[in-house]
């Protein structure tokens, strides 16, 4: 059996049946238990499991990931909600240096089984402090896992694996995909992590996409269509671990790759992507490669600014046709703002 959610709703259902099936499953963070209970996704778990299980926090967050890491030690499997990663940068040392590294110094007698939720993405003036990804830094730390689903139903199934992994998980939820909406088992799922998705098959070239952007992918690959250019659209979906061989074998088929990033370029999931699909390919797959992501400089507050920071089915579009006609003129769709981006309110 399969509802209709949108993705914050597919969210709350994963925290609910979790919370309902173990009581060592706890949820708190800034704002969890406030009516609109972060875009939905914690509305009313407060009233429905007790405050001692749903709670707001104060504003320290090393703090407060400290309580979720002794959680864990403990026994308890708690929730930690972000409403913007860029406030990540406060719990490093928690994530980083302990959360992370206790399995490993412990030889595995301990185990962290924590979950951060952290917010990014665009949109109502969020500006250079609150619009950052960032997820790249924590993809460089062995001992954390990095999740950043695009579809509701990957979402749940994220989620609840999330939630049962006994490492500690951070899931990155992009603030303009809790509107979008999907059919997802009503019944408890996980996803294994480390598959990657291809959402829609291709034959002159692969886009892989993180996050949000994966939306701006597929609405890409129908401009691309309507000028004779066959996009393939995976999602990685897991960004550590990466599913390398199902993207590396789809570029080694279609001969283009071009890696769409919710984030800026240098050092971050685009270059790990392309280098390894190039050293798995290496000798016997020639490859196209490019990729795509923030402008380089710190993330505008504007609308007009935003436009021009951030890719979108366009300008992916356009770069695509450049990859594969270059001797043709430029190209570009014509089009307007995404709907989700024009319909976004707030930022809860």
């Amino acid at each position: 059996m399969h509802a209709d959610l949108s993705y914050g709703e597919a969210l709350y259902q994963a925290i609910d049946q979790c919370m309902a099936e173990d009581s060592g499953v706890f949820v708190y963070g800034l704002g969890v238990d406030d009516p609109k209970g972060h875009y939905g996704t914690t509305k009313d778990l407060h009233v429905r499991y007790g405050a001692h299980r749903c709670f707001d926090t104060p504003l320290s967050e090393d703090a407060m990931t400290g309580l979720g890491v002794g959680a864990a030690l403990a026994g308890l499997r708690p929730i930690h909600v972000h409403q913007r990663m860029d406030f990540l940068l406060l719990c490093m040392n928690q994530l980083v240096n302990m959360a992370a590294k206790y399995a490993y110094i412990s030889a595995g007698r301990l185990k962290v089984p924590f979950v951060e939720r952290a917010c990014i993405g665009r949109s109502w003036g969020q500006g250079a402090q609150h619009s950052q990804s960032l997820y790249a830094m924590l993809m460089h730390v062995p001992g954390l896992k990095v999740v950043a689903p695009t579809t509701p139903h990957d979402a749940k199934g994220c989620m609840i694996a999330a939630i049962r992994d006994d490492n500690p998980v951070i899931v990155v939820e992009h603030r303009m995909l809790y509107a979008t909406r999907g059919l997802v088992p009503k019944a408890a799922f996980t996803l294994p992590f480390g598959e990657a998705r291809i959402l829609e098959p291709g034959s002159d070239v692969t886009i892989v996409a993180v996050s949000h952007m994966v939306v701006e992918a597929l609405r890409a690959r129908a401009h691309l269509a309507k000028v004779g250019i066959s996009a393939e659209v995976i999602d990685p979906v897991s960004l550590m671990p990466l599913d390398i061989p199902t993207i590396a074998a789809s570029a080694s088929r279609t001969g283009h790759l071009l890696v769409v990033d919710n984030d800026w370029l240098p050092c971050g999931a685009s270059a790990e992507i392309i280098t390894r699909v190039i050293e798995e390919t290496q000798g016997r797959a020639a490859i196209h490669v490019a990729r795509m992501g923030f402008a380089e400089a710190p993330c505008p507050t504007t609308k007009p600014l935003e436009s021009a920071f951030y890719p979108n089915d366009r300008t992916i579009a356009a770069k695509v046709y450049a990859m594969l006609r270059p001797d043709h003129s430029k190209w570009q769709p014509d089009g307007g703002e995404a709907p989700e981006i024009t319909a976004f309110r707030g930022p809860f």
